[in-house]
């Protein structure tokens, strides 16, 4: 199953860090972001991935190709070839960088990649999100309710106190509570998906979730473990201080 991770987007609250290279770079520790989320899925078996280029794109190729000499295990190509999988063996990793526009909404990205995807189920997540999801629980349970959307709900804790009034009486206070349910991407779609995003416009989860939802056609898997999206530069530092206490919970 064909792992699509969208990482085109500009980054802008991480300005301190994205100014020279895109958000997918950002180190976690002596490695990008983008990396430990593919070594993650690589745990779980899934060593085919689609990355959707647009921001500083030929950093993420650059960097790649580098990489990929250092390890003979891994295929890069840059071609909108959806064969390249066949000279992949068991080892191998294939990463496919594609240009999807640099402008481009997170849907129109997707669409993009039609011709990789085809007549597929596939994975999907976005580059700034760390988790220990289990993903083939949640790949089973997407395929036991049979619709043809699956996002990972979570909860993150809030950065905030959270005070329970009776008029200006506090009655209670809590820290850091859990928020509501969120989407947490970590996702798995089935092509039909696509149906769903009209063109370079559509936005992911704005429209296209909500059309999904609206026709009953979204599923939540919940995931009550470990979740941090990496938006700004105190959630970045958060993610390298726990990789630094060499116990990070997406460290398998």
């Amino acid at each position: 199953m064909k792992v699509v991770i969208l990482a085109g987007g500009i980054g802008s609250r991480l300005c301190e860090e994205t100014l020279d290279k895109p958000k997918a770079m950002v180190n976690i520790g002596e490695l990008p972001i983008l990396l430990h989320i593919m070594r993650y899925y690589s745990d779980f078996g899934f060593n085919e991935f689609v990355v959707a280029l647009g921001y500083k794109g030929d950093y993420i190729k650059h960097w790649m190709k580098n990489y990929s000499k250092l390890d003979q295990n891994i295929i890069v190509t840059t071609e909108l070839d959806a064969e390249a999988s066949e000279t992949k063996n068991e080892k191998n990793w294939v990463i496919r960088l594609i240009d999807t526009g640099m402008n481009t909404q997170t849907g129109g990205r997707i669409k993009r990649l039609a011709p990789i995807i085809r007549n597929e189920t596939f994975m999907l997540t976005f580059c700034d999100g760390l988790s220990d999801v289990n993903l083939r629980s949640l790949v089973n349970f997407h395929r036991s309710h049979g619709r043809l959307a699956t996002v990972t709900a979570v909860r993150p804790q809030s950065r905030f106190g959270h005070l329970v009034l009776k008029g200006d009486c506090v009655l209670n206070f809590e820290e850091k509570p859990h928020l509501d349910w969120i989407n947490g991407a970590f996702c798995v779609f089935e092509p039909g998906v696509l149906d769903y995003i009209q063109d370079d416009n559509t936005n992911l989860t704005k429209e296209s979730l909500k059309k999904l939802a609206d026709a009953g056609e979204l599923m939540a898997f919940r995931h009550e473990g470990f979740w941090q999206c990496m938006d700004t530069m105190s959630e970045k530092m958060l993610l390298e201080k726990i990789w630094n206490t060499g116990k990070a919970p997406w460290n398998k």
